[in-house]
């Protein structure tokens, strides 16, 4: 036996991207796609499309790459040209994360107990980051 078979779940409702290159979840269950040409594409839990983070908030990509969501229901996107992280908050601007040693980051996952786990292609390794709380 090979493995458990998987089926294809309306693959053409995702249809129109731009260079898809990452793809992660997104809140309440949908996704988040980053595009080779500069944005990230957000799908609800039915996989209809919600918009664009840079549309929607009027942020500016370089390259988005890795993206992922954390408990909160934020998005965070790696960009690999402007060499940071930006968490997208359910409500608010855009903020861009102050993660010391990030040289190019790809791809991200948002791990428990609030951790942060990026593959930095910069200097080829993992780097995690805790979450201590919000500055005052």
């Amino acid at each position: 036996m090979l493995g458990p078979t998987w089926e294809t779940l309306a693959p053409a409702s995702m249809l129109g991207l731009e260079g898809p290159c990452w793809v992660g979840p997104g809140p309440d269950g949908g996704l988040a796609v980053s595009e080779e040409f500069g944005d990230v594409q957000l799908f609800g839990s039915a996989h209809q499309r919600l918009g664009s983070l840079g549309t929607l908030t009027g942020h500016s990509f370089g390259h988005p790459a890795g993206v992922c969501s954390d408990s909160e229901g934020s998005i965070l996107v790696a960009d690999e040209q402007k060499h940071q992280v930006t968490l997208f908050p359910r409500v608010g601007p855009p903020i861009c994360l102050q993660l010391e040693g990030l040289e190019r980051p790809l791809g991200m996952a948002c791990a428990p107990q609030g951790q942060l786990v990026v593959a930095d292609a910069g200097d080829n390794c993992i780097k995690v980051y805790q979450y201590l709380g919000a500055m005052a």
